[in-house]
Order: structure tokens, then sequence, then C-alpha cells
């Protein structure tokens, strides 16, 4: 009995190293084999990424170039005056652009964003000015930006009491002063009721009244893709919409617009919208439904390539391009992705330009689409 009183511990003692030893080189031995797959996946999308030059066509990464707003000539000299207190520039480029609804639309959110910074230069315009209509616009846009830089992007719950009642304390500001635009604007302008959309969101108005505010937005650009962005998101389920009014918005969007709009970029981004957080997004992108507005899509695009004016809609065609190579990627049809990657060329647009590492998000969708079309996992 004493034999065993200190055999039995030694044997405890003898097992349990065995039985750490045998768990120590188990889990080496499954760390090995994990190090060894990651580096075989590291080398495949490493030789994915050299094919997509040799093999594809596809400019390198390194002379990917992101591609968020075209350049406005004379907008940085006119950005740089107003910091300096000279509103001239901008007001003379502003007017230049009249009745150029794209091009007053570019100069529109960086002179905003200017002035919700420092806002000296558009007070001494309007002090000077009180009856211009373009400064009537930059004030209401300046006090939307300068809403949301105090809200934040975060999440509502993330976001403080305070910064809430500031928020909606500015954009009630925002919408007082858009009552000046309107009155002041030119009877053809959008601009006006385009930068209400975001102070509707923002105090949630009914949906009776938004519907009022887009029949002045669209009575005057019917084809107005950044107002119909904006009110993709007011419709949309986050917001003050459900998925079904979402699409209803962009189905009506598509029908009541010629092929060659490029505004079936709308119903693809609802998708986008639905199917984001999805737990099968592949087979989601991949559905009849999505199919069809896909090939909808194609032949918009071909449409606008076509078209005398394709030059001057070619940020938007670009656009159109990263939508279909994005929603063919995700359905796993590579050689339709690849053709419109070729298409872009050395231009990252979005929906890549929403991703903090645009060159880098882009880049992984290319490798995917190469191994889609390889018949193979990236």
């Amino acid at each position: 009995m004493a034999r065993l009183i200190v055999i039995i511990p030694l044997v405890l003692l003898l097992a349990w190293k065995v039985l750490t030893w045998w768990a120590k080189a188990k889990t080496a031995r499954v760390e090995k084999l994990q190090g060894e797959l990651q580096e075989r996946v590291k080398a495949r999308r490493a030789e994915l990424e050299r094919e997509l030059s040799t093999e594809h066509g596809l400019v390198p990464r390194e002379e990917l170039v992101v591609t968020k707003t075209p350049e406005v000539p004379g907008l940085d000299a006119a950005l740089a005056a107003a910091t300096a207190g000279d509103w001239h520039p901008a007001a003379e480029l502003l007017a230049a652009a009249t009745g150029d609804h794209d091009l007053r639309l570019r100069l529109l959110g960086p002179l905003g964003e200017n002035a919700a910074e420092d806002d000296a230069w558009l007070r001494a315009w309007r002090a000077e000015r009180p009856e211009d209509a373009d400064a009537a616009v930059i004030t209401v846009e300046a006090l939307v930006q300068l809403a949301w830089n105090i809200r934040s992007s975060r999440r509502a719950s993330e976001v403080s009491q305070e910064q809430f009642q500031a928020f909606h304390r500015v954009l009630g500001e925002a919408e007082e002063a858009a009552k000046d635009a309107e009155r002041l604007a030119a009877d053809d302008d959008p601009l006006p009721f385009y930068v209400q959309q975001p102070v509707a969101m923002g105090l949630s108005w009914a949906n009776s009244r938004y519907v009022a505010l887009w029949s002045e937005l669209s009575a005057r650009d019917p084809r107005h893709l950044a107002g119909h962005q904006r009110a993709l998101q007011y419709w949309c389920a986050k917001w003050h919409g459900s998925h079904e009014l979402m699409h209803a918005f962009a189905d009506a969007a598509v029908a009541g617009a010629p092929v060659g709009s490029l505004l079936t970029a709308v119903k693809l981004q609802a998708w986008d919208e639905q199917f984001r957080g999805a737990e099968d997004r592949s087979a989601a992108y991949g559905s009849p439904e999505v199919l069809a507005s896909v090939e909808a899509a194609e032949a918009d695009l071909a449409a606008a390539e076509a078209a005398p004016a394709a030059a001057a809609t070619a940020p938007r065609i670009r656009y159109l391009h990263g939508l279909l190579a994005e929603f063919h990627t995700r359905a796993g049809r590579g050689a339709d992705a690849m053709r419109h990657f070729r298409a872009l060329g050395p231009h990252v647009p979005g929906p890549w330009t929403d991703y903090e590492d645009p060159v880098g998000a882009i880049q992984r969708d290319r490798v995917i689409a190469a191994a889609h079309l390889a018949g193979g996992t990236a």
C-alpha cells in the first residue's frame, strides 16, 4: 500500500507530462500546418496578382490612382483665396458654371466644406451681395456639412446627447437658410433642393414632405445622379424607409430614364444597401433578380459609351464600370468582372472609394475575380 501511495502520484505526474508533451506537439504541428497553408495562400495570391497584368491585361497595383471627384480648373485657387478671405474667385467659378448642373455640384461640396471650417469669406460675400443665389446655396451646404461634422459618422448609440442637440440645431439653421436659397435660385437650378436632402434625413422629414422635395429636384434635373443616390439613402431601411420603398424608388428611377442615362447605378446601389451584412453574399449577388439588374446596367453602360456625350459623362461611366465589376466579382463571374476592370484602366472609382484603402480594396476584388476566372479561390 505504501508503494502504491508513492507510485500513483509518480504515474500521474508522468502521464500529465506525456499528455502535455503530446498537446504541445499537436499544437506545434497544427500551427506549422496553418503557417504552411497561409504561405500557400499568400503565394497563390501573389501569383494571381502577377497574372493580373501578365495574363489579364490589368494595370499593375502601383499604377492605380484613386479618382473621387474630377478636378475642376480654378477650384484649388478659389479655395485658397477663400481661406485667405477672398470670395470673388469662388463666386466667379459658380457664375461661369451656370446651367451646368454637374459642374456646379462638383464646386458645391468643396466650397461648402471650406466654409464649414471658416465661413468668414462666405459671410463677407453675403454681406456685399445679399441677393446672390450662389452664396445662399453655399450657406446651406456649409451648415449641412457643419451639422454632420458635429454628429460624426459614428453609430447613433456612440453619439452623445450634446452632439445630437447641436446637430439638430445646425440642421434647423440649414433648413431655414434653404428658404432663401430657393427664393433666389434660377427656376431650373436643382441645387437648393439637393442640399436639403441631408436636412430631410437628419431631421426625419415625413415621407410625404420628402416626396415633395424630390419632385422639385427631379423636375429641374431628372437624371441628377447624386440626388438619386441621396434619395436612395433616405428611402433605405436604416433611415426613413424600407427595402421595399428603396427598391420602388430605384425601379421608378430606372423606368423613367432612357437607356444611356447611367441611372441603373441607383438600382445596383439599392442591392448593395440591402445585402450589406448578408451571410451568403455570393448567393445574394447571383440571384436572378440581381442578374436582371446587372444586365440592364450593362445595356445602359453600352449606350452611354456609344453616345456623343461619352467624354462628358466619363466619371459616371467609370462609376458604373466599377459597380458592375464589383457585382460580377461577388457573383463569381470572373470573366465579366475582368472586362470592367480592364475598362477602368488605372482609375479606382466608387464603390472602392468608400473604403479606407481604396487601392487595397479594388486589388482584393481583382484578385478574387482572377481566381474565379481560373476556377479557384483567393
